[in-house]
């Protein structure tokens, strides 16, 4: 079954399109600066070659058009006709406790993840954005919602709770409900094929490293615990959300600053993390770049950013009572080999025996360990679409 999965931002839609069946991507690429004069779709075509076409795209209706229009162009197209599409995928941000698995779009389902707006009132109608599309232009094809947040509904409570005023639980929703979940459901899983390891036994942590990032704890197959909270703001340190901060100092600078609550949240999520303490950039790149050259705050951010993770790891192993198997994944965990480097050396305590050769690589699966290792490590290049892809393809057929 070809699969049309999208991946609807405020101003932006990423397409794949994939058979379900051989999990070849057919198709690919993107829409950027919808509402704006510029606006333009790009893709890449079958021999890699890429190409941009700068078009007027008021909204996602007519970017969706236009990305359907693409892929059944007479002479850059991969399929003949709308009716191929099997079905279509969509990314969710934010599932709240009202989805634990990828459902099909219902009337009923639209109405949940509308609730859901007051947690995700940058993703979740952006998200929607791409389904009403979709209801418009291909009315008789179905359409599943896959959510961030659906792994991580396996918590126990001690796990997702805040010490808050538990009505603020029970009236609001504010709990741990954690993110990236089909990347981690993804690299958990692909990680003990590739090592050969019966999934549902083993203890896994998952870090999903990039410009935004989470780690995961995995137990038989299950999340039970993450490092991403209500939002994704908490945890690790990112790009450019703060992660774990002292939400007293939040206060404090919210009257220093004069801050109200949108000033507040462009401050942890726009301005901190990594660019924020570099004043640089939020590109790891560009970290390691100006490290060569001497950048003692860049240098500053880099410490931060694996010690972090470094905390994350060990926390995890001894809520799971130990690691089988650790999975770096995402921008910066599949291809920056310094970060891996640094912080499974600081693990040897663990039995971790890395073998240094085999990280220099990038983009790739690898094992990081050499065999008498007693914790396994390896890269999984993560693959959210494949996996929405999946889904989509199993809900639609019925199975």
């Amino acid at each position: 079954m070809k699969i049309l999965v999208l991946n609807c931002g405020s101003s932006s839609v990423k397409y794949k399109l994939i058979d379900s069946e051989s999990s070849q991507v057919l198709a690919e690429g993107g829409v950027e600066k919808i509402g704006l004069p510029d606006s333009f779709l790009k893709f890449k075509r079958p021999d890699g070659t890429k190409e941009t076409i700068v078009t007027p795209m008021p909204e996602h209706k007519s970017a969706v058009g236009n990305i359907l229009k693409i892929l059944t162009d007479p002479k850059e197209g991969v399929i003949s006709s709308y009716a191929e599409i099997g079905a279509v995928g969509h990314r969710v941000v934010h599932g709240m406790e009202k989805f634990n698995k990828s459902v099909l779009i219902t009337p009923e389902v639209i109405e949940k993840i509308k609730e859901c707006y007051t947690v995700a009132p940058l993703h979740n109608p952006a998200n929607m954005t791409g389904i009403e599309a979709v209801t418009e232009l291909l009315p008789d094809v179905p359409q599943v919602g896959v959510f961030d947040t659906a792994f991580h509904q396996t918590m126990p409570a001690k796990a997702f709770m805040y010490a808050l005023p538990y009505e603020t639980y029970t009236k609001y929703g504010v709990r741990r409900y954690g993110f990236h979940g089909t990347s981690h459901r993804y690299v958990s899983r692909r990680a003990c094929e590739f090592l050969g390891l019966p999934y549902e036994e083993q203890k896994i942590i998952t870090c999903h490293i990039g410009n935004g990032a989470s780690i995961t704890a995995v137990q038989n197959g299950e999340s039970i615990d993450t490092s991403m909270g209500l939002t994704p703001t908490e945890g690790l340190m990112m790009g450019t959300r703060v992660g774990d901060v002292d939400p007293g100092a939040l206060v404090y600078l919210a009257k220093c600053m004069n801050l109200d609550a949108d000033g507040l949240l462009k401050l942890v999520n726009k301005d901190s993390g990594v660019a924020g303490v570099t004043e640089l950039s939020s590109d790891m790149r560009d970290v390691e770049d100006a490290i060569a050259e001497g950048n003692e705050r860049a240098k500053l951010a880099l410490d931060m950013y694996e010690y972090r993770i470094l905390k994350y790891i060990g926390a995890y192993t001894a809520v799971l009572g130990g690691v089988d198997v650790i999975v770096f994944t995402g921008g910066v965990g599949e291809n920056q080999t310094i970060t891996r480097e640094r912080v499974c050396k600081q693990l040897a305590y663990l039995g971790i025996d890395f073998d240094v050769e085999a990280n220099n690589c990038r983009g790739k699966e690898v094992l990081l360990t050499r065999p008498d290792s007693k914790v396994k490590v390896v890269v999984i290049p993560t693959d959210e679409e494949l996996m929405i892809a999946r889904d989509t393809a199993a809900i639609a057929s019925g199975k």
